[in-house]
């Protein structure tokens, strides 16, 4: 298939993504105003529906590897793109995630993600943001689920290098859970930016979970070394030699 056909395709596949999001979230609103279970219903249908788009529509399908957990715990994942963070959160039965304050402006992702018990983070002020994250989870532990944290902060593509921030380690202390690493090759299919997206399988790969008691640097050593060494064994799988 040519490049202008998948391009095309990108396109079509990329409107109607946001068009089946506002059909959604009108479609499920009563429930999600009467009780989180319609929210968390809500956002799994669309996990659903994008998965099953995307097969079709630009061939790229999605692959889950390992074992989703189901129990508390903190997930931290390899963040590439916008797939991944939908297909880390329909694999699992309550996901809540840590995202940037001034996402629960936004429509209907911010409603239904205030909704599911997200909790928004400032990010303007490192060791104020820090402490109110902690502070926000341990406020929110009545909200059953798996906190998902992004332990670089934002989308990073195959093959970049960036640190992994110290929040992860701060919650990992503070709350002690075990936290499941995951890692994934999706940056390869769907960049960062742009509209191509191309075709072949993503992966998403749950991992050992690393349980509580050890050190933060110790933790955020071997978190990083996990995470980065199954994404770049994902990413050759996937082709990429970068």
């Amino acid at each position: 298939m040519s490049n202008a056909v998948q391009w095309t395709r990108s396109l079509i596949f990329n409107a109607q993504m946001y068009v089946a999001m506002l059909v959604v979230g009108i479609l499920y609103t009563p429930a999600a105003i009467w009780s989180r279970e319609g929210a968390i219903a809500a956002c799994h249908a669309y996990c659903r529906y994008i998965r099953w788009s995307a097969a079709w529509m630009i061939g790229l399908k999605c692959e889950i590897r390992g074992t989703p957990p189901t129990d508390e715990v903190m997930v931290a994942p390899k963040h590439q793109s916008f797939l991944d963070v939908l297909m880390i959160y329909g694999a699992m039965p309550r996901g809540k995630f840590i995202f940037k304050a001034i996402l629960k402006y936004a429509p209907i992702i911010g409603q239904f993600g205030l909704r599911i018990g997200c909790i928004p983070v400032d990010r303007g002020k490192r060791g104020q943001a820090i402490k109110k994250m902690v502070a926000d989870v341990k406020a929110g532990r009545a909200l059953p689920g798996q906190l998902i944290i992004y332990p670089q902060g934002t989308r990073i593509a195959p093959g970049v290098k960036a640190p992994y921030k110290i929040g992860t380690g701060a919650l990992y202390r503070e709350l002690e859970q075990p936290v499941v690493p995951v890692a994934t090759n999706v940056g390869v299919f769907w960049p960062k930016r742009g509209i191509m997206r191309r075709q072949g399988t993503a992966v998403f790969e749950f991992l050992p979970r690393i349980e509580p008691g050890l050190d933060v640097s110790d933790f955020m050593a071997r978190l990083e070394h996990d995470i980065e060494t199954a994404s770049d064994r994902l990413n050759k799988e996937a082709g990429f030699d970068g």
